[in-house]
């Protein structure tokens, strides 16, 4: 009875928490110190505290948690796929919409009209990671790490994610000295 009582509490607020995660945290918080009494508001609050210092999205680590705490392993995995589920569900019946009518005229058209969207989105994003990176490091880091990158991926073919890679471990060396 504990793994659906686990379920619940992290779907339903998945249901309703429009707005991802930061929106569903009142919502796990009324299940889980109010409805089922597993935590008091201060022990929710330090969890929440702990989700939040940590990387990534903090339901799915406070799901994760306190599912672990109520019901072990098992109880963690329940916990997570019950603050997941609401979204994949709905992207499976969205993929399954769009299959049907992917030759369809108007779907086509919407599909080509976002396209250049995206492009300007990820182009903004280029553009705001530059002027971090040249805020934070300087020109010469900067411009050092864009033609490295530029090297090794058009002449020497490397795969994007060694390339990333490599700027983590040259970022992390570079800020010891």
């Amino acid at each position: 009875m504990i793994y659906w009582s686990i379920f619940l509490a992290f779907f339903i607020p998945g249901i309703l928490g429009y707005g991802g995660g930061p929106a569903s945290i009142p919502l796990v918080e009324k299940e889980v110190v109010d409805r089922y009494g597993w935590m008091t508001t201060e022990e929710f609050g330090e969890v929440l505290a702990l989700g939040n210092a940590l990387p990534g999205p903090v339901a799915t680590k406070m799901a994760g948690y306190i599912g672990y705490v109520e019901g072990g392993i098992l109880g963690s995995v329940i916990a997570l796929f019950a603050s997941v589920a609401p979204s994949l569900v709905l992207m499976i019946g969205l993929m399954v919409t769009l299959m049907k009518y992917k030759d369809s005229p108007k779907v086509k058209n919407i599909t080509r009209l976002v396209r250049p969207v995206i492009a300007i989105l990820l182009g903004a994003m280029a553009v705001q990671f530059f002027v971090t990176s040249y805020e934070a490091s300087g020109t010469i880091q900067t411009i050092f790490l864009i033609a490295a990158s530029y090297w090794l991926l058009e002449v020497r073919k490397m795969h994007p994610a060694l390339v990333i890679l490599l700027a983590l471990v040259y970022g992390a060396v570079s800020s010891l000295f």
